[in-house]
């Protein structure tokens, strides 16, 4: 592919009402109160196995949020319990 000197590109962007929506909704997972399964093992930099065997072992600690069938990590406890672990 040749380059001119003067070459100027255009760049269209998608504006579609789905996607103005999705980012006025969008929280970063360091913002978020309660992680999901697959968010929090991100996070932390865990397995998901790992995680749910921890929220199962540890449900006491208060970092287990139940919502239904589905399982939360609330983010700040969890952070509080890691700090506190030496080894998971």
């Amino acid at each position: 592919m040749q380059k001119f000197k003067n070459e100027r590109r255009i760049i269209f962007i998608s504006m579609t009402e789905s996607n103005v929506t999705s980012s006025k909704n969008f929280v970063p997972i360091w913002e978020k109160f309660a992680l999901t399964i697959n968010e929090a093992a991100q996070y932390f930099n865990l397995g998901e196995k790992k995680i749910r065997k921890l929220a199962d072992d540890y449900i006491d600690y208060g970092f287990v949020l139940q919502n239904g069938t589905k399982t939360l990590i609330k983010r700040g406890k969890f952070e509080d319990f890691m700090n506190e672990t030496d080894a998971v």
